[in-house]
């Protein structure tokens, strides 16, 4: 009888640490889980605030630009040129941004971690977009 309940006080304490074990590996892996996340979060902001950027700087330089006044005296007359480029976000810019929006819309609604749904649609969104908006980009710049 003796033996019998160390037996058991034994195995209780063996099933204890098994499942103290499995409790400390679920609690890492959500904790890995919410740092990807988290990391995935802060690419795409990262990405943003990198646009932001560079339409801030485009707006600052076409801010500094003055217009050109090209003045060509010809045999016949006189000709004048005057060059202005238009301000506003790229094609580029604005692809990126509704990309990123309706990809975070859609992942959120497609995936059932909502979270991580919105992060990887937008994602992908912004890429699709970035890339559509520098095809019309090339194509106006041929124009």
């Amino acid at each position: 009888m003796k033996s019998l309940c160390i037996l058991l006080v034994a195995l209780s304490v063996i099933s204890c640490q098994n499942q103290g074990k499995e409790d400390i590996n679920k609690a890492k892996q959500a904790s890995i889980d919410s740092m990807k996340v988290e990391i995935n979060r802060q690419k795409v902001i990262d990405s943003m605030k990198t646009e932001m950027a560079k339409i801030q700087e485009e707006k600052r330089v076409e801010s500094q630009k003055v217009v050109v006044v090209h003045q060509q005296a010809a045999a016949t007359g006189t000709t004048t040129t005057t060059t202005t480029k238009k301000k506003g976000w790229s094609a580029t810019a604005k692809g990126a941004v509704i990309g990123a929006g309706v990809g975070a819309a859609t992942g959120a609604i497609v995936s059932k971690k909502k979270g991580e749904g919105a992060i990887i649609g937008g994602l992908a969104g912004a890429a699709l977009g970035t890339g559509t908006g520098a095809v019309i980009d090339g194509k106006k710049k041929k124009e």
